[in-house]
């Protein structure tokens, strides 16, 4: 997707912010989604961190129905598109709109050659087959997974704009910050493609990367100190303060 599309699309110039709720049950992430709404953020994300995701599904739904208008996007800890999608798919049809899908993994190998992607065509394909019709955001080199050479960071966002409507990287651990160089290597390899930044966003370090990216995806970044789960008002007024400069 165009990153001036992307951007607009959610009513703004400049880095969209998404927070990233690390579920536990749905009171938790009932009141973490009213507090990013509160805060002004279009949307969130939700991720099983600490439970399968097949217990996830009823609590995506539960938020579609508390939150109807909503950006809703979601996160299958551990697993692909392969297996999300046809999950995905069932749920709209089902009447439960999905908006967004992250994998921290796309399966872009630039190991091989950039025409030559057999399991991001995979995963394409089933996208497809699904009906799913929300945006795809990839993890390409990003944290926890198969790490990729700083030489190779170039071709990895030249062949991940092929696949998926958002390309998003990483630090190289939550809440580390990512190196600005991998940044501007991203940004000028993905072109016109919508781009996102996934691990270390702060409301200190969050204007060293405004120019380049236009998602931010964060979680500790904006919770209470030492909280892993819950969103500190506080620190995310000041984040959006940031992004609206």
């Amino acid at each position: 997707m165009n990153r001036y599309t992307f951007q607009q699309s959610f009513g703004t110039s400049g880095p969209v912010v998404l927070p990233v709720i690390h579920v536990l049950d749905a009171e938790q992430t009932k009141t973490n989604i009213q507090s990013a709404i509160d805060g002004g953020c279009p949307g969130v994300f939700l991720i099983n961190h600490d439970f399968e995701k097949e217990k996830l599904v009823p609590i995506i739904k539960d938020m579609r129905r508390a939150f109807p208008d909503v950006w809703i996007g979601v996160n299958f800890l551990a697993v692909t598109g392969k297996f999300a999608f046809p999950i995905l798919g069932q749920l709209q049809a089902e009447g439960v709109q999905v908006d967004g899908y992250w994998a921290d993994d796309a399966r872009i190998d630039e190991r091989r050659p950039e025409d030559d992607q057999p399991e991001a065509e995979e995963i394409a394909d089933i996208r497809n087959e699904s009906g799913w019709t929300g945006l795809y955001i990839g993890g390409t080199a990003f944290k926890k997974q198969r790490e990729v050479e700083p030489a190779q960071f170039a071709k990895s966002a030249r062949i991940a704009t092929r696949y998926m409507d958002v390309v998003v990287t990483s630090g190289v651990a939550t809440g580390h910050a990512a190196d600005v160089g991998k940044i501007e290597t991203f940004r000028e390899n993905c072109g016109d493609t919508a781009l996102g930044l996934a691990s270390g966003i702060t409301p200190e370090n969050a204007a060293q990367y405004a120019d380049a990216v236009d998602l931010f995806m964060v979680a500790t970044g904006i919770n209470f100190e030492g909280d892993f789960y819950n969103i500190d008002p506080d620190r995310l007024k000041r984040l959006m303060d940031i992004t609206r400069k």
